[in-house]
């Protein structure tokens, strides 16, 4: 009776792992061999190593990856893409977000950009860092309505706060409007505040045009390029004919 008065308190305090280890404890007599110390030490065990994971499926998911299983160990390494992959392994380090420094992540369309991209953001949440991964067209339409609903600083406030942003998409196409006004403010609100991955088709120095006003574009991009990482992803074959070779293959 004592016993389970004890895992209802344990449950209604949301304990649940730990009731559940000394449920267990209580089924086994095994465990009546341990000292408390030892029996202790497996519940708390438990219960930390269960927080642990659950927190980190919650930042997988808060996330809101294009790609959510994507783990640096599944970067292939092919020969003609050129990965430098001590850089790759050093960056999964997360020592980058901690120096607020940010990653550009440049190649040809199909070659593996996003993935790579939320590999990087994975290994971010594995940290236990907080981490949005969001396509540029996306974040700018979603800047421009909350200006038009007067809840811009808010959704600004959203995305400084997190520690690892990942942009995909990067100025796919040319900004217009007031859009690379608002590109600005975002990359401003970061700058030393937080680490960005940029996942882009083109070379920084195309940027520039794709941005188009000479003053903005030397802005953001002084802002980010001298403050990043590199990963320039070669190949002559995009990820999406490779995996369709393989698949003849099998």
């Amino acid at each position: 009776m004592v016993n389970e008065t004890t895992i209802s308190k344990l449950y209604e305090m949301r304990l649940t792992a730990m009731a559940d280890s000394y449920r267990e404890q209580l089924k086994d007599n095994a465990f009546s061999k341990l000292s408390f110390e030892e029996r202790f030490g497996l519940i708390v065990d438990l219960e930390w190593s269960r927080r642990k994971s659950n927190k980190l499926i919650k930042l997988i998911k808060k996330a809101d990856f294009r790609f959510s299983n994507a783990c640096v160990e599944d970067i292939e390494y092919h020969a003609d893409r050129k990965l430098d992959k001590t850089l790759i392994t050093r960056l999964s380090t997360c020592n980058y977000i901690q120096e607020k420094h940010n990653v550009i992540v440049m190649g040809a369309s199909g070659n593996g950009k996003s993935y790579i991209g939320c590999a990087l953001g994975v290994s971010a949440c594995q940290n236990y860092f907080t981490v949005k991964y969001v396509r540029l067209p996306d974040l700018l339409d979603e800047l421009a309505i909350a200006r038009g609903e007067g809840i811009f600083k808010k959704v600004m406030k959203q995305y400084k706060s997190v520690s690892l942003l990942v942009l995909d998409e990067w100025l796919l196409v040319s900004l217009k409007g007031t859009e690379a006004r608002d590109l600005l403010e975002i990359i401003e609100a970061r700058h030393q505040n937080g680490s960005t991955i940029f996942c882009s088709q083109f070379a920084p120095g195309g940027w520039h045009e794709k941005i188009g006003e000479d003053t903005l574009a030397d802005a953001i991009l002084d802002r980010i390029v001298h403050d990043s990482y590199t990963i320039h992803i070669d190949g002559k074959v995009s990820m999406r004919e490779r995996r369709g070779l393989q698949d003849t293959n099998k």
